[in-house]
């Protein structure tokens, strides 16, 4: 007999991290515990990580739904396969609790390289928005942590100011020692992002991440063909809940990259149905957090590493909380390990 109750918690900044949307303090995830009334002792935790303003499931009736999930634990199968498609972060709860539970509450979801121990994920150093001295320190620090993969957050302060620090990072570096991705958060209009990209084009940037705002398939389409500078879809993608819808996406709009943060895209399921599309289309994807807890983090992690893309991750989020918690994920030399000596703490939750 399977019962579950749900608990929430707030994470906060160790600094504002801003972004086109605006600046955070602090982020709100809701866990999942799940017992099993054969299985005494062990209780599977899963994390439902929504982004105000941003997540489809981001409803006022978001705690009655968890509520409601939870005293109907007992029919979790008809919750995954239709009656959560709607709440993409509560069916990846879900998932990660139930998938806790089944291996013994030990957190080890999915057995391969990484969760062994063996094989570290690259992953990407991520740059907030802010003001210009404090973006080129994150820019310092990330180099001297030993990244090869550096993520800028822009749009949000003066684009000349951007540029020049862009041009700086690559006047020092090369494209063969640091790859350089942005991150507009759909922060251009139509009209000027063809423009801009053309000129960050210039700095043999990897790829830009939603230049402009999510919903616009037909200008996106056409920046994708200019080609002047590789487009990774990110916003774009939520909200999208069947096969069908998804592919027509890709097929409209024809991008190189596409972005997948498990929260905001259907958890394990609907990330696979987003990556299975991708392969089928010749899109190149990869993973990202959605600043989830290490709970979270350590789930998306061990899903990503089952797939052995070469390409860096976007799974570095761990330690931006003052009250994270303790976990074997380590990051170390521009990757994400899972140290094995180290013990999960849970304090708090």
């Amino acid at each position: 007999m399977l019962k579950a109750e749900w608990k929430k918690y707030v994470l906060n900044f160790k600094r504002p991290s801003g972004t086109s949307r605006g600046v955070m303090f602090d982020k709100t995830s809701y866990f999942i515990f799940i017992t099993d009334s054969q299985k005494k002792g062990i209780t599977g935790i899963g994390e439902c990580g929504i982004l105000r303003g941003l997540s489809y499931d981001d409803r006022p009736d978001y705690e009655s739904k968890l509520s409601e999930v939870c005293q109907n634990i007992h029919a979790h199968e008809d919750y995954l396969i239709s009656g959560l498609r709607e709440w993409p972060s509560i069916h990846f709860g879900l998932e990660m609790g139930l998938r806790d539970l089944e291996v013994g509450g030990n957190k080890i979801l999915f057995q391969n390289k990484f969760s062994a121990g063996l094989s570290p994920i690259p992953i990407n150093g991520l740059v907030w928005m802010g003001e210009r001295d404090f973006m080129k320190s994150q820019i310092k620090e990330k180099i001297e942590a030993g990244f090869s993969c550096i993520k800028m957050k822009i749009g949000a302060i003066d684009f000349e100011e951007e540029l020049s620090l862009l041009k700086t990072l690559r006047q020092e570096f090369d494209q063969d020692t640091i790859e350089l991705r942005v991150d507009a958060n759909g922060a251009f209009s139509p009209a000027e992002a063809s423009e801009k990209l053309k000129i960050l084009s210039e700095l043999n940037i990897h790829s830009i991440e939603q230049p402009i705002k999510a919903g616009q398939h037909e200008s996106m389409h056409q920046l994708c063909q200019k080609n002047d500078l590789p487009i990774a879809l990110d916003e774009e993608l939520i909200g999208l809940t069947n096969i069908q819808e998804k592919r027509q996406l890709l097929e409209t709009i024809q991008p190189p990259y596409i972005i997948l943060k498990p929260s905001l895209v259907g958890g394990f399921k609907g990330t696979l149905e987003w990556i299975n599309l991708a392969n089928i289309l010749g899109v190149d994807w990869w993973i990202t957090s959605a600043l989830e807890s290490n709970i979270g983090l350590n789930a998306i992690a061990q899903f990503t590493a089952d797939f052995n893309n070469p390409l860096p991750q976007g799974l570095g989020t761990g330690s931006l909380y003052t009250n994270n918690f303790e976990s074997p994920l380590t990051v170390e030399n521009g990757t994400l390990s899972y140290q094995l000596q180290k013990s999960w703490q849970l304090d708090g939750l």
